[in-house]
């Protein structure tokens, strides 16, 4: 043993001497190596840091057997790294493992690649509620290591923002208890910074939970100024808790709203030009650079998807003013601060954002000290088809913008996003006159671990002036990920790129898990060429069933297909319950449930999708049982129902997670549910259901499956080759069922629909009472897109009550859509019932 520890020591003080005269960045880029590779590995890479101003370049060639990487950041000699470990070694580091297939003898390899952006950015605001908000510091670190390894510089670093801002609130004279009711729970925290929700949880925020903030935010700032990253920071966006008005009575407050909260819910915001908006923002600036040191570009939303403040002056004037005082309150506290805004509002709402409307915005701020996030660009190009945000608002009159993509909403998992676009819009923008105001390239998911695949490509797409070759790319990222591309792995890539990942769907789900559990099919790309894909995927797991990460790709699109075909199977049971056959009712539901329970299993061997994992990281956040109660409900709470208890709105179901344990515990049972209300004839609670789950505690325990891989491939073959009985469909969309006994119902409709309604029609199936349908409204976003102006009587079975709504031109939604009716009705003998159909234009 002792002369174990005298070689380990020398061990070390040899390795010490290896990097001893490596500058600080140096051995920044070494450390990421070291974490990741380990230190024999990272032993064999050499980095030459050389300063200079231009563009982020690197470069990498092989000499003695070492791997020599130069570059001028810490970030581009680990995306140097990266690239030969990717490129000459085949090996990969990912969210849901690595693969590190290094040689004795290095492969030879000269590169040198230029990033054409200065800025590659990182994260979205609502990814610190679906993603990272109890993460721990051992997770940011791999975390910040993934973002050094893709060669990202600008990140969001929003971590500790309540824990300032409380200091803030009580040097103004607010009490803890008006404090707690502003803000919300640290699930709903991005939401809250945007005003679009306030008073959900703040309790939660306890001085435990703001000092392990500030303790993680300074270990995460540290990181990223070792690695010379850029950090964007939270700052002051003008919203406030209602009793500041206690204290400043004088300021007038601008009540918001958002997706159909109650008012309670709701957010307010100071008026601009008003020494009290200037007040904050300059103590919140110096509280923050008192404790992590000055920072230089702070994020600030003051209008993310909210209709703009009402005023009797011209739209352009207010604008103009919460520009001027965002930026003012910033420079205030630090003059050489830039101001960062999300530019998802002028994607999504372009009935307020042109031209003109953002130009007001931003007319009073010098050109260097702003920055544009704008980056959801396949929606521009695929979704909604507006014409590329750049054009439209012709460059942002000179202002700094960054280009990039979302890639997903909520983290779902569902797969989708088109990669012949991600691998070539880039350019078009490198090749437009308006790139001249371009300060970068990056994408911001509103949640990370899904869809690999993808975020790899795209981080490559920061790294290139030139199209991807997706025939190749596919390829190499199989050899770099499994070790091997064999002819069937090529074969399924080729599918999948032009099914699931040829077609982009916003908000990917799977029928079970959206609408509180949906009969229909979800909204998740289901071409019969994808289960082709996927069987000749899992056709390679004897050659590469020594890849991990081969595995835990294999088990998630084992999963997805048993997914698609328990969904398929609900519907057929619906469908024989509305045809009055009930044995093949009862046996299509439980074959569905069972499909549900073999994915679940399956992915009990997945290392990222699962349910435990999210828990255990929420409860981890506090050392106090019942505070680690509340934190648990709050995790269970944003993958689900998201918002309060009862509350029906459109951001249910939100999340969509195919997860381990979620699938078992949450939408199985609740699937479960609907089908034995069918058998017993009932209406289904199933709010009261999703509200009981959120309250629980723990997950149940199921045995996974011994050899995985082998069951995958059998329980895939037998899910595809069980036939379903061809179903007879009408073009008439079924949305629900109305009683006589209820005065008041909502149903939640498909997004892509709203656009299309052409009638909606009220069917009398039966009873003998007479009822009256009146109110019917359309609901987007939780607010009101039509209300009909007349109302209808159903007296007798097969009558009907048509409506015919007008819309706004351009109507969507993004969190939700749903239909609300009102109902006089007296029940009699004989309570009536009917069915809510939708007829769409062709």
């Amino acid at each position: 043993m002792f002369r174990l520890h005298i070689i380990s020591l020398l061990l070390l003080v040899g390795s010490c001497n290896v990097y001893k005269d490596q500058s600080p960045e140096e051995l920044a880029a070494q450390d990421v190596l070291i974490r990741v590779l380990g230190e024999e590995d990272a032993s064999k890479f050499i980095f030459n840091y050389t300063e200079n101003d231009s563009l982020d370049t690197y470069v990498v060639k092989v000499e003695s057997n070492k791997v020599l990487v130069s570059g001028n950041s810490p970030t581009t000699l680990t995306r140097g790294a990266y690239d030969y470990l990717k490129s000459a070694t085949n090996s990969m580091i990912s969210w849901s493992g690595k693969y590190i297939n290094i040689p004795n003898e290095l492969p030879e390899m000269k590169k040198t690649i230029t990033s054409p952006y200065k800025n590659r950015y990182y994260l979205n605001v609502c990814a610190f509620g679906y993603s990272t908000p109890y993460w721990d510091w051992e997770r940011w670190e791999k975390e910040i290591d993934w973002m050094a390894l893709h060669g990202m510089n600008f990140p969001l670093a929003l971590v500790a923002n309540e824990a300032i801002a409380t200091r803030v609130w009580k040097k103004l004279g607010l009490t803890q208890d008006e404090i707690d009711k502003f803000y919300t729970a640290p699930s709903l925290l991005p939401w809250q910074r945007m005003g679009n929700i306030n008073g959900l949880g703040g309790e939660l925020l306890t001085e435990e939970w703001h000092n392990g903030q500030i303790e993680l935010q300074h270990k995460i700032l540290n990181r990223m100024k070792e690695l010379s990253m850029n950090p964007i920071l939270p700052a002051f966006a003008g919203f406030a808790p209602k009793d500041i008005s206690r204290l400043y009575p004088e300021n007038e407050l601008l009540q918001v709203s958002w997706g159909g909260f109650p008012e309670k819910y709701q957010a307010y915001l100071i008026s601009p030009k008003t020494p009290l908006f200037e007040k904050i923002g300059k103590l919140f600036i110096e509280e923050w650079e008192s404790e992590f040191g000055k920072g230089k570009y702070y994020l600030a939303d003051s209008f993310n998807e909210m209709d703009l403040p009402k005023t009797d002056r011209p739209v352009t004037e207010l604008l103009a003013e919460y520009g001027s005082s965002i930026y003012e309150s910033l420079k205030s506290g630090n003059p050489d601060a830039v101001w960062v805004v999300q530019g998802w509002m002028f994607t999504y709402q372009r009935n307020i954002w042109n031209k003109e409307t953002a130009n007001a915005l931003f007319s009073k701020i010098p050109d260097d000290k702003l920055m544009i996030l704008d980056y959801a660009y396949e929606y521009n190009g695929i979704a909604y088809k507006n014409g590329f945000n750049y054009e439209v608002f012709e460059g942002y009159n000179n202002k700094p913008w960054v280009y990039g993509f979302m890639l997903n909403s909520g983290g779902k998992t569902g797969h989708t996003g088109v990669h012949d676009y991600y691998a070539t819009n880039p350019i078009e923008l490198l090749r437009s006159p308006y790139n001249k105001s371009n300060s970068g390239f990056g994408f911001a998911p509103e949640g990370i671990e899904n869809n690999e695949v993808t975020f790899e490509l795209v981080s490559d797409m920061a790294w290139t002036t030139e199209a991807i070759d997706l025939d190749k790319w596919y390829t190499d990222y199989s050899k770099a990920r499994y070790g091997a591309c064999p002819t069937a792995m090529a074969e399924a890539w080729q599918l999948l790129r032009k099914t699931s990942y040829g077609t982009m769907t916003d908000h990917p789900r799977f029928g079970f898990q959206g609408d509180s559990g949906s009969w229909s099919t979800g909204t998740i790309n289901k071409d019969a060429r994808i289960f082709d894909a996927i069987e000749k995927f899992l056709s390679c797991s004897y050659e590469l069933k020594d890849s991990e990460l081969y595995k835990a790709d294999a088990l998630e699109f084992a999963a997805t297909v048993l997914c698609h075909k328990a969904e398929d199977w609900f519907g057929y049971a619906y469908n024989a319950h509305q045809n009055l056959d009930f044995e093949t009712r009862d046996k299509a539901g439980e074959w569905a449930l069972q499909l549900l329970t073999d994915a679940d299993r399956l992915l009990e061997n997945h290392p990222t999708l699962s349910l435990q994992r999210w828990i255990n990281f929420a409860r981890g956040t506090s050392s106090d049982i019942k505070q680690q109660d509340k934190y648990e409900e709050d995790a269970r709470r944003i993958l689900t129902v998201w918002g309060p208890p009862k509350l029906k709105l459109g951001v249910n179901d939100y999340a969509a997670r195919m997860w381990g344990g979620l699938i078992r515990d949450y939408y199985r049972e609740r699937m479960a549910g609907k089908l034995e209300s069918l058998r017993l004839n009932e209406t289904y609670d199933n709010r009261a259901f999703e509200d009981a789950w959120v309250r629980k505690k723990g997950v149940s325990k199921i045995d996974p499956f011994e050899d995985p891989l082998e069951s995958a491939r059998k329980l895939v073959k037998q899910a595809i080759e069980r036939p379903i009985p061809i179903i007879v469909k009408e073009d008439d969309i079924v949305v629900g069922d109305w009683s006589s006994k209820d005065n008041s119902m909502e149903w939640p409709i498909k997004r892509l629909y709203l656009p299309k309604i052409k009638e909606i029609k009220f069917t009398y199936t039966s009873g003998t009472s007479a009822v009256n349908i009146k109110g019917v409204t359309l609901i987007a976003d939780g607010k009101p897109v039509f209300k009909s102006s007349h109302e209808s009587l159903l007296n007798k079975e097969n009558s009907i009550a048509t409506f015919s709504p007008e819309m706004p031109e351009g109507v969507r939604a993004n969190n939700g859509a749903s239909l609300k009716v009102t109902i006089d009705g007296n029940q009699g003998d004989s309570q009536a019932k009917g069915k809510v159909i939708l007829i769409l234009e062709e």
